[in-house]
């Protein structure tokens, strides 16, 4: 391991930033006191601010020399609707908030690293963006950035992404080209039906049933109509209908998410879904109104080289992983890697002998031990991009 010494004296300030963060934690565009936090600090380090990108956004601007390119860097400001059940002295104080996915961890990393460049410009010649980006679960963050002009205002050459990955061995890193986070697609299906006595239920329609023969039928989408080859996932996850015993309702309301890697992938599931919603519907005399979204599209590595190099020069060629599978998971890190050349990459936190415990879970905490780690990686990228 080659953290830089000056990040390795840093350590305990970076551990007291993640843990400032992680007792405020802030959801989706709400996210005030981080970003409030995120500008003093970069402003005590002499890099200019802007602020209000997607409301609540940051992007830092640190110049040096002459050269006209530059890289940006990018960590997200937002935490997670979850009751946190850790039992830690920096433990949420926003009731039903957590950062249950490591974003304090990203962020004091940035930080780290914003510090450290500052201090150093000697060492590189152009310039380097820190974006803060908001509301990265569910709601789409960085799209909203690109919307409002982001590649527009500032010539970004290069973007990078992180995160920390709990099922991956503290201090290796995982870096591949191609598709590394699925594309991630909501529906909601509506069957609108008759309402009737439920000891009499032939007088009316029954949703239930309906929604019944969905969920069965959904089951086959992948199976029977995708490659076996072929990465999906098709999931329900919620079923809303009636309200009391006696009583058959006249609608029902089914929810669900999928995750896939190729647009031909994508549009063959979402027609089944359509077509098996309105045709089942029909069958049992209901009718089905289907919004399907498309949130965010695949993640996609297109330029691994300087992560390659930044990440062999932290953690050693033999701590790099290039054959980790993608995930199903998603990540709106994927609208900036259509603007730009980029990678993003997957840092280890798994400690050895200790259970883990993934993302998403109320009972989940960043690991401190890898923060010199990924602002080390940080800051090799920002040199080896814009060597002097």
């Amino acid at each position: 391991m080659n953290i830089i010494k000056e990040i390795e004296k840093e350590k305990n300030f970076l551990k007291e930033i993640r843990h400032a963060l992680h007792i405020h934690p802030e959801t989706a565009y709400n996210e005030k006191w981080t970003s409030d936090f995120i500008a003093k600090k970069l402003e005590s380090f002499g890099i200019t601010v802007h602020r209000g990108w997607a409301k609540t956004g940051i992007v830092g601007i640190l110049k040096s020399g002459d050269n006209h390119k530059s890289v940006a860097l990018r960590a997200e400001l937002d935490a997670l609707d979850i009751e946190e059940k850790n039992d830690i002295p920096y433990k949420s104080q926003n009731i039903g908030k957590m950062h249950a996915c490591g974003h304090d961890g990203h962020m004091s990393m940035l930080l780290g690293a914003a510090k450290y460049l500052s201090q150093n410009r000697d060492k590189f010649d152009g310039t380097i963006y820190f974006i803060f980006q908001p509301a990265e679960e569910n709601e789409g963050g960085a799209k909203k950035m690109v919307e409002e002009g982001l590649f527009d205002t500032y010539k970004i050459d290069a973007i990078y992404g992180l995160h920390n990955w709990p099922s991956l061995e503290e201090g290796k890193i995982a870096i591949s080209k191609g598709p590394v986070m699925a594309a991630y697609d909501n529906f909601e299906i509506t069957i609108k039906a008759k309402g009737s006595h439920a000891a009499h239920p032939e007088h009316g329609v029954d949703p239930i049933v309906t929604a019944a023969h969905l969920t069965t039928a959904f089951q086959s989408i992948i199976s029977r109509n995708i490659d076996a080859l072929d990465a999906g996932v098709v999931s329900i996850t919620q079923i809303h209908s009636g309200s009391t015993w006696n009583v058959i309702p006249d609608s029902a309301i089914l929810r669900g998410t999928v995750r896939t890697f190729k647009k031909e992938i994508q549009d063959i599931i979402e027609d089944r879904i359509k077509t098996l919603s309105n045709s089942i519907s029909q069958a049992f005399k209901a009718k089905a109104i289907i919004d399907y979204k498309r949130l965010y599209p695949a993640t996609i590595n297109n330029y691994i080289d300087t992560a390659l190099k930044s990440a062999a020069e932290v953690v050693g060629e033999e701590n790099i992983v290039k054959d980790m599978p993608p995930s199903m998971g998603s990540e709106d890190f994927a609208f900036f890697l259509q603007k730009a050349k980029g990678c993003y990459v997957k840092l280890g936190t798994a400690k050895k002998d200790k259970d883990i415990i993934m993302l998403h879970n109320p009972n989940y905490d960043f690991n401190d031990e890898v923060l010199t780690i990924g602002a080390s990686y940080w800051v090799k990228l920002a040199l080896n991009e814009l060597k002097n």
